[in-house]
This record gives C-alpha cells, sequence and structure tokens, in this order.
C-alpha cells in the first residue's frame, strides 16, 4: 500500500487492465469473481456424541469471471466476438465448447503502477450478453463476458 504521511493508504479498485493471450484489452469497466478459490469442506460426525469434525476436501473450486466491458466498433469487439464464435460453433460439425481456452492475467494499478496482479488459466467463454436497447436513454452499450477457468492466483 502507498504510504500518505504516517498512513497507508488503500488502493482503489478503480485503476486495472486485463490481459488475455498478453494483448491488453481495453473498454473493460469490472472485473468480478477474483476468487483465489475455495476448498470443499466435508463434515464427518463423531460416533456417539454430537460433535462434528470439519476436513477439507481435495478439491478446489474457483468462481466464475464476469468481465464488462464498453462496446464501441473498436478491433476488441472483434476479438471477444471471435473468442466467443470459437466456443460456440453453432452448426458446426467441428468441436468448440470448452476446448476453445485462453490464459491471462487482470493487473491492478495505482497512479500508474502496477501492485498487483492476478493470473488465469485455461479460461473459456461460458456466456455473452449485451445491455438492453432502450430509445431516449444516454447509457453506453456494454457486454458482459462470463469466463469459467482452471485457476486463478496472486502472482509477483
Amino acid at each position: 500500500m502507498p504510504k500518505v504521511g504516517d498512513i497507508w493508504e488503500s488502493y482503489r479498485a478503480n485503476e486495472f487492465v486485463l490481459i488475455i493471450d498478453g494483448t491488453e484489452s481495453p473498454g473493460v469497466s469490472k472485473i468480478s469473481g477474483l476468487s483465489e478459490g475455495e476448498l470443499e469442506t466435508i463434515e464427518q460426525a463423531d460416533g456417539g456424541s454430537n460433535h462434528v469434525y470439519k476436513l477439507a476436501a481435495a478439491k478446489v473450486k474457483f468462481e466464475s469471471l464476469t468481465i464488462e466491458r464498453y462496446v464501441d466498433g473498436s478491433p476488441e469487439d472483434r476479438r471477444f466476438m471471435e473468442w466467443f464464435k470459437q466456443t460456440f460453433k453453432l452448426n458446426s460439425r467441428t468441436q468448440g465448447g470448452s476446448t476453445v481456452r485462453k490464459n491471462g492475467m487482470i493487473v491492478k494499478r495505482h497512479n500508474g503502477v502496477d501492485v498487483m496482479t492476478f493470473a488465469f488459466r485455461d479460461a473459456w467463454v461460458k456466456s455473452s450478453k449485451f445491455t438492453d436497447l432502450e430509445a431516449g436513454t444516454t447509457n453506453l452499450m456494454k457486454q458482459t463476458l462470463v469466463l469459467e477457468h482452471e485457476g486463478l492466483e496472486r502472482v509477483e
């Protein structure tokens, strides 16, 4: 954390970049699901008593990443559209689905300096949707993508 006087200032959540397969994705306005994983818990009753032991299972589960991005006609729109099309090869003889995977990073910056990085691996597009179209509104159009992945970890 940056130090201001005698106190440490917390990072703000507004300065970050999404990088997929080495390419920065401009226009990303929100990323949720930054969970480093969760171990399943097994509860085992102790026979003859009312005590329950909690044991850690061997399975680690990761939350989906939800990416919100502005739609602006840029090459980035095409890049996400192509990834979606590769995943959802409708009416195709070749297999799509979760076989089309990409690696990426979410870099948290503070005053332009990288301060924390989350790396995710083997991600695929689970879903894609767009904001509602509404006459007379001044809202900006956004795309919301949900990515499944095989792991997210903080890296130096």
